[in-house]
């Protein structure tokens, strides 16, 4: 069963810029998220079998053309993807370019069945893209863990070096955490725990 309250809590946590990609597409940079990333976080958000993705169309724009010695197809889907009574529909382009015209389809219809389902999907909050909608991209980074994240996987540090990398880490990236007095409390602890005792 779905838990819309962890949902609506990782709805609107901000997208991890580690999974937003780029690419160059009429004379800019596109960013984007690939579709199996978008499916499985429908996956881990949602629940396995708690969603659907439905094709209403999927639709030829014009006729194959020949560019270059290639096969051009364009093709428009309309997806529908719907979680508990939440319903949301996206529409999406894709184009084929192949020297086999039957690639080309194939490419194009793919294309647009994963654009259109990434638009519908995107409607549901950061995690699947609608944070790079907003050109100062507040919503896009990583979230600062709490301060019991932070205790414990410094306790889990296993040799000192690696209790120093990972202070390192949250100093540099998440200072007000790694300022807390329990944090800062909890490496003194396990940098005494990790110290070699001098022989009595």
């Amino acid at each position: 069963m779905m838990d819309w309250d962890k949902a609506s809590a990782e709805l609107s946590k901000k997208l991890d810029p580690a999974h937003v990609k780029g690419r160059k597409q009429g004379g800019g940079q596109v960013q984007y998220i690939e579709g199996w990333h978008a499916i499985s976080e429908m996956n881990r958000i949602f629940g396995f079998g708690e969603w659907t993705r439905e094709t209403l169309e999927l639709r030829q724009l014009g006729e194959p053309r020949d560019v270059d010695g290639k096969m051009r197809v364009d093709y428009l889907a309309r997806v529908r993807v719907t979680v508990g009574g939440v319903v949301r529909d996206g529409c999406g382009f894709g184009q084929g370019i192949d020297r086999d015209v039957g690639q080309a389809h194939e490419s194009a219809l793919k294309e647009a069945e994963t654009d259109a389902m990434k638009r519908a999907m995107m409607t549901l909050g950061n995690p699947f893209g609608l944070a790079l909608y907003d050109k100062a991209r507040e919503n896009v980074g990583v979230e600062p863990p709490t301060a019991d994240q932070a205790k414990t996987a410094i306790m889990a540090a296993k040799t000192l070096a690696e209790l120093q990398r990972v202070f390192g880490d949250l100093y540099r990236n998440h200072r007000a955490v790694a300022d807390d007095a329990e944090v800062i409390a909890a490496k003194d602890v396990r940098k005494d725990q990790l110290t070699p005792k001098e022989a009595a």
